[in-house]
């Protein structure tokens, strides 16, 4: 039972310091999700399914930011110009676009890496 758990704790700080390590360097993980209806963004604009956009929850509307997926490690530049997801474990909501460039439009969700790049 002791080894067990020396092994959970193990595990659990060697998560941590991976997810630290990625913060402090301006990446979040987790998953993401796609749309592609026309309607209206958060930030006024009509939302295109054609253009490299996203939303998030807290970022900037204009801010840059490359997605990654971590299992293809496929990567595009999307701008955000929306609020959302609003999905418990889900970081960002790609156009139509993102997500087909990402390879994810098959499986819906997928585990991506955010960065910031302006």
């Amino acid at each position: 039972m002791r080894s067990v758990s020396a092994i959970l704790m193990i595990a659990a700080a060697l998560w941590l310091s991976i997810y630290s390590k990625a913060e402090a360097q301006g990446l979040s993980r987790g998953l993401a999700s796609h749309y592609g209806y026309q309607s209206k963004t958060a930030s006024g604009e009509t939302m295109n399914p054609s253009a490299m956009t996203a939303a998030h929850k807290t970022l900037p509307f204009g801010t840059h930011v490359r997605v990654t997926n971590v299992s293809t490690h496929r990567s595009v530049i999307v701008r955000i110009n929306d609020r959302g997801p609003f999905i418990k474990g889900r970081i960002i909501d790609l156009s139509t676009a993102a997500a087909q460039a990402l390879g994810i439009i098959g499986q819906g969700v997928a585990m991506v890496e955010i960065e910031v790049v302006s």
